[in-house]
């Protein structure tokens, strides 16, 4: 290897398969089981990592008679290589996307106030009219998803809009009206036309930091006429843990429409109210990266979602 004390020969570099050997024995630190678990013989794999080596000019393993060891340079370099077998696992996913819309891979980030509420329709769909399709579903908050999004570790998110980000297109899906939740022997309990300035005096529980819900709430409060100050003294986690603090008496709470029905028919201490027109609303959408590949897919995705949830309680858009 006569690269090795020298400089990286100019022209070459390395194959896939290179990548692929030193990444399995980066893995297993052992050849005979690095050489089975990629389906690659010993002398083949051994050979292919070596010559990574001559292309690179530097030495990646330390073999011993006993075992194998990663060199320094070996350790730093395994990350990059695993990044871009990733990546080339990525391009042929793309490609195949292409070539067979609603097959291969498709990696769905939801937000928390929407995930248990709308995630049974997306999965019947999903079930019955894309079966090749291999759905995989990751809850975040909206800035989570918006990292994975931009990142590529998703390729579709369904949450609450607008986002105001340049680089993410929106297909909205529907608007929802908001309503308000209290305990059995409130005043505005189970009323029809609650009007929004209400809100001003109530003690209003909220989700905590980093819900996008937190934050249309508060937005709700404010065009209310609620002064900014006004004091939020205890938060939840979740929908449920906020549901079952309004129940014990500790206050009210703003929730949306597809949410009404899990979370409050748990608890017959819980009477929803709803507001006079027009009702609070947040709007719910699929959101892509602008000029995906898959972008004609999301579109056609987006439109059977819209036919599919024209049941539930909201005004379905387009």
């Amino acid at each position: 290897m006569a690269a090795l004390n020298g400089a990286v020969p100019r022209g070459k570099q390395p194959t896939l398969a290179q990548l692929r050997a030193f990444a399995a024995v980066a893995e297993h630190l052992h050849f005979r089981d690095a050489a089975a678990a990629i389906g690659m013989s010993q002398p083949a794999l051994s050979g292919a990592v070596s010559a990574l080596e001559d292309v690179l000019g530097v030495q990646l393993l330390e073999r011993t008679t006993r075992k194998v060891l990663l060199s320094p340079a070996g350790e730093r370099l395994a990350v990059r290589a695993r990044a871009v077998l990733d990546a080339v696992g990525e391009l042929m996913e793309e490609a195949e996307a292409v070539r067979a819309p609603f097959t291969g891979v498709l990696r769905l980030g939801v937000i928390p106030t929407v995930a248990p509420y709308l995630l049974p329709t997306v999965l019947r769909l999903v079930h019955e009219k894309y079966p090749d399709l291999d759905l995989q579903v990751h809850e975040e908050q909206t800035s989570s998803l918006l990292d994975g999004l931009a990142g590529g570790r998703l390729d579709l998110l369904l949450l609450a809009v607008p986002l105001g980000v340049p680089f993410v297109t929106e297909l909205p899906l529907f608007d929802e009206d908001f309503v308000l939740v209290t305990p059995e022997d409130h005043w505005l309990g189970g009323r029809q036309d609650i009007p929004r300035e209400a809100l001003k005096e109530l003690h209003l529980l909220l989700l905590d930091e980093g819900h996008c819900l937190r934050d249309q709430a508060l937005d709700i409060c404010r065009e209310a006429g609620r002064a900014d100050g006004a004091a939020v003294t205890t938060t939840a986690a979740g929908l449920s843990t906020l549901v079952q603090l309004v129940a014990g008496g500790l206050g009210v709470t703003l929730l949306p429409r597809t949410a009404v029905q899990v979370e409050t028919g748990r608890n017959d201490r819980l009477v929803t109210g709803y507001f006079a027109d027009p009702a609070p609303t947040r709007r719910i959408a699929l959101a892509m990266r602008a000029g995906a590949a898959r972008q004609g897919e999301f579109e056609e995705f987006a439109e059977a979602l819209r036919d599919a949830m024209r049941p539930l309680p909201v005004r379905v858009l387009g």
